[in-house]
C-alpha cells in the first residue's frame, strides 16, 4: 500500500499545472497561445515559427522562457506577466483535494516553472489558498527551470527541505528524475502511467492517492 512507502515523508512538494488542477481544464492551452504571441512579437517572426520556437525551447531547455533567456537575452519579468494573464474562470474549487493536502503531516510547498503570482491565482481559483507553507515560482529558482538540477537545489535550499524525507508530485515525467536521484519519493500525476525507473508511483486521482497515504495502520 502507498502509505507504507510514505511513512517517513515530512516534506510534500507539488507541481502546479496539470497537477493541482485536472488537465481537462486546459489552462495551459491559454498560456501556450500567449507564449506564441509573445515570441512572434518580440522576435518578429510569423506565428508558425513562433509556435515552433516555443515548443523547441521547452523541449531543449525545460521552459520556453529559459530558451528565450539563453538564446535571445530576454528579460523574464514582462514575459511572465503577459503569458500568465489568462482566464482562471475555467478552474473550480476542489474541497476534496484541499482536505487531502491539509491532512498531510509536515511541510507542504508548491514548486512551479510558472511565476509565484500566477501560482497564487491558480490556488485561489482551486480553493487551495493558505494551504501551503511556501509557493515557489521559477523566479525563486533564479530562473533555472525544472528539470534542471539547479532549479531543485535552489528551491529546496530556500524551503529548508530534506530530500530523503520528501515526496514530489508532478505531471511531467522529466521533472521527477532529479528528485528521485536525491532520494525523494516520486509520484506521476497524469491520466496514464509513464513507466520509468525514476517514477515510483502513478495516480490519475490525486485526492484519492493522498487519502490512501493517511490510511490507518494496523499491527
Amino acid at each position: 500500500m502507498p502509505h507504507t512507502a510514505f511513512s517517513h515523508v515530512a516534506h510534500w512538494v507539488f507541481d502546479l499545472d496539470n497537477t493541482l488542477y485536472p488537465p481537462s481544464a486546459r489552462l495551459f492551452d491559454q498560456i501556450e497561445r500567449r507564449m506564441t504571441d509573445y515570441v512572434a512579437r518580440v522576435l518578429d517572426v510569423g506565428e508558425a515559427e513562433a509556435n515552433h520556437l516555443r515548443d523547441h525551447y521547452w523541449r531543449l531547455y525545460g521552459t520556453t522562457l529559459a530558451g528565450l533567456m539563453h538564446e535571445h537575452g530576454l528579460a523574464p519579468g514582462p514575459y511572465l506577466a503577459e503569458v500568465h494573464d489568462i482566464d482562471f474562470g475555467v478552474l473550480s474549487p476542489d474541497p476534496e483535494l484541499r482536505a487531502a493536502i491539509a491532512d498531510l503531516p509536515g511541510q507542504k510547498i508548491v514548486f512551479t516553472n510558472g511565476s509565484a503570482p500566477y501560482a497564487e491565482q491558480v490556488l485561489a481559483a482551486r480553493g487551495l489558498s493558505g494551504l501551503f507553507d511556501g509557493v515557489f515560482g521559477v523566479e525563486h529558482a533564479e530562473y533555472h527551470p525544472k528539470p534542471h538540477p539547479e532549479a531543485f537545489s535552489t528551491v529546496f535550499a530556500k524551503a529548508g527541505l530534506t530530500p530523503d524525507r520528501a515526496a514530489m508530485f508532478e505531471d511531467d515525467p522529466r521533472n521527477l528524475a532529479v528528485p528521485h536521484g536525491l532520494g525523494m519519493r516520486t509520484v506521476l500525476v497524469a491520466p496514464r502511467p509513464a513507466p520509468a525507473p525514476h517514477i515510483e508511483h502513478h495516480t490519475a486521482d490525486l485526492p484519492q492517492f493522498l487519502r490512501a497515504l493517511r490510511a490507518p495502520r494496523h499491527g
